[in-house]
């Protein structure tokens, strides 16, 4: 088996059936051979009917934790029920774009010598779904929505290279977007802190936020990659439970993911370049975490060592004028906005 596609998921029923939905038309539409594994982190809603009804259609391996073991153990967990040789792990809020399954098969065949494959994907908010009845037929996706990533060069890279802003702005953090030997995974999930991985504290630590970044850091440093310039995904928005830890996850975590990326052969200079890009909300994200600091992340950090070490970059000062920048471009287009219905 070439692919299997795998699902970590809790308490999300209803994401749950429009993202098998949107695999099972992929389905109709190919006659590729790939599995679906599904780890269900103990959920407590109708998760497991969403399941049972889509294994009628569907190849769907379903396992159910007793207990909620964390985000990262139900990644690891979901890998390992895996058999293909490539593993493509997206959330449970994800839909696949028609022909995404036999548009990737394609790309594995057409570069046998390729170990990961980053895979473009649109952006969408989840309140457009609630248009349109449940499970949500991806026929009915819009015309314009935007790609995550506006590089426009397919082709062959090092692995490496695809540490860039320019290519990902969040350095693969995003799942999603990633389709991986699973070989090359298995031989180095155990580079994962166990203290880490077990700690039930949400993003506690790098390892349970970004594990599967520290994973690819050390699995394909030396692996040839493809970019996938064409969206065969939608990443949907408005559904994330942890949103008042996406400044820390932004400005802390992320900038750490650089880091295992160095240790892995990232050159220096571009370890510079990658993380003065990251610290381009840091004053803004800090203010945040300090407003909010119950959840969002602030018991984790150490304000004093993070200042001296985000303060050798220009983006750390000058993320304060992108952030009034921002804000007064989003009130003069809102108001040409409002100008052109009003008066046109």
């Amino acid at each position: 088996m070439k692919l299997s596609i795998c699902i970590p998921t809790y308490n999300r029923a209803a994401h749950l059936a429009d993202c098998l939905n949107s695999i099972i038309l992929c389905d109709v539409q190919s006659n590729f051979n790939f599995e679906v594994c599904i780890s269900d982190n103990g959920s407590t809603d109708g998760t497991e009917d969403v399941v049972r009804v889509a294994q009628s259609v569907i190849n769907i391996k379903y396992h159910k934790n007793a207990v909620n073991l964390g985000m990262t153990r139900n990644f690891l967990n979901v890998v390992s029920m895996a058999e293909g040789d490539f593993v493509w792990m997206i959330g449970d809020d994800d839909l696949l774009v028609p022909n995404a399954i036999a548009k990737l098969y394609r790309l594995i065949d057409s570069h046998p010598k390729v170990d990961f494959f980053y895979v473009n994907s649109f952006h969408l908010n989840t309140e457009y779904l609630k248009n349109f009845s449940s499970p949500f037929d991806t026929a009915n996706l819009p015309e314009n929505m935007e790609p995550f990533s506006k590089w426009a060069i397919a082709g062959e890279v090092d692995f490496l290279e695809l540490i860039d802003p320019r290519i990902s702005f969040d350095f693969l953090g995003g799942i999603f977007l990633s389709v991986f030997r699973r070989e090359n995974w298995n031989l180095n999930a155990d580079v994962l802190d166990g203290n880490a991985v077990k700690d039930d504290r949400v993003f506690s630590h790098f390892d349970n936020t970004f594990p599967h970044v520290k994973i690819f850091a050390n699995a394909f440093r030396d692996s040839r990659a493809y970019l996938n310039t064409q969206p065969l995904s939608v990443c949907l928005t408005g559904a994330r439970e942890w949103s008042p830890m996406y400044p820390f996850v932004r400005s802390v975590r992320l900038v750490e993911a650089l880091g295992e990326y160095r240790k892995n052969g990232l050159s220096y200079r571009k370890y510079i370049y990658c993380k003065n890009y990251a610290l381009g909300n840091c004053i803004p994200d800090f203010i945040r975490i300090l407003a909010n600091r119950k959840r969002s992340g602030y018991i984790f950090i150490r304000p004093f060592k993070l200042f001296l070490d985000y303060g050798c970059y220009p983006n750390f000062y000058l993320s304060i004028f992108y952030f009034i920048g921002g804000r007064i471009s989003r009130f003069y287009r809102r108001l040409l906005e409002y100008a052109i219905n009003r008066y046109f």
